[in-house]
């Protein structure tokens, strides 16, 4: 036994002397006020990859950089809050006393009916509205027929009833308060509103 106590002992001394920098070379000597430096500039630029992100918040305990926390889910950019994404536009816009969907804008009801279908606990309400031509009655009917018709379209891309609600607001909600053609047509629309919005 004592045979191979003897050379693990002296193997584990001269490990030792290594790390302490006593077997001949010289050990690297760590300024540990250097680093608080580091770990400001670390703040200003992102992690390359997930093993550093999570490398630099377990470094820091509290998973915080300069008193701002590291939420992988707030980091990534919400896709209807995105420009580029064609979740971000919310409005249907119809013709004159019409409650036809236009071809144009399927593909943004189809967008978002994508979303809704992969995200179960979302909602949304689809508000009608109409230009100020006509009688209140009358634009608020004709809302509502263009807010159902979207809803129906997004029925028929498979998106749950109890996800959408279709509501009117007839002429009170303009978009433009003008009286040229490009105001009205502005205001004869249907507008998607997500529920946590």
């Amino acid at each position: 036994m004592k045979r191979i106590l003897l050379p693990m002992l002296v193997l584990g001394l001269l490990g030792g002397c290594e790390t302490l920098g006593l077997g001949g070379d010289k050990a690297a000597i760590e300024d540990r006020n250097a680093g608080k430096a580091d770990k400001e500039s670390v703040s200003a630029a992102e992690p390359t990859s997930a093993v550093s992100k999570s490398t630099e918040t377990s470094a820091l305990g509290s998973g915080a950089l300069n008193g701002k926390t590291l939420d992988a889910d707030k980091m990534q950019m919400d896709p209807r809050k995105d420009p580029a994404s064609p979740l971000s536009k919310r409005s249907i816009y119809f013709d004159f006393d019409s409650y036809v969907v236009r071809d144009e804008y399927r593909p943004v009801i189809g967008a978002h009916a994508a979303y809704l279908k992969g995200s179960r606990n979302a909602r949304v309400i689809i508000q009608g509205n109409a230009d100020e031509r006509g009688s209140r009655e009358y634009n608020l009917a004709l809302g509502q027929k263009r807010a159902e018709a979207v809803r129906k379209y997004f029925a028929v891309l498979g998106v749950q009833d109890s996800q959408l609600e279709a509501i009117s607001f007839g002429e009170e909600k303009p978009h433009s308060v003008g009286t040229s053609e490009q105001d009205y047509a502005e205001n004869r629309r249907a507008d998607i509103v997500y529920g946590d919005e």
